[in-house]
């Protein structure tokens, strides 16, 4: 995408989002949040899952729910 740009370290991990703003100005705040949404999916897509049941007992556990 010419818009953003994704920056990794030596160890191929990714660190930085670079993202041409004047291309970006043109969007709708609609789209920007979409592009956000693409943005943090693409960040978390190596996290740990986990499963309902286990979020459940983790946001109990520490009173959120």
């Amino acid at each position: 995408m010419k818009t953003i740009s994704i920056l990794t370290d030596k160890a191929t991990k990714t660190r930085y989002a670079q993202i041409n703003l004047k291309k970006v100005a043109k969007y709708t705040d609609e789209e920007l949040e979409e592009l956000l949404d693409v943005i943090v999916a693409e960040a978390r897509k190596d996290d740990e899952k986990i499963t309902i049941e286990e979020l459940e007992k983790q946001l109990k556990k520490v009173g959120k729910l």
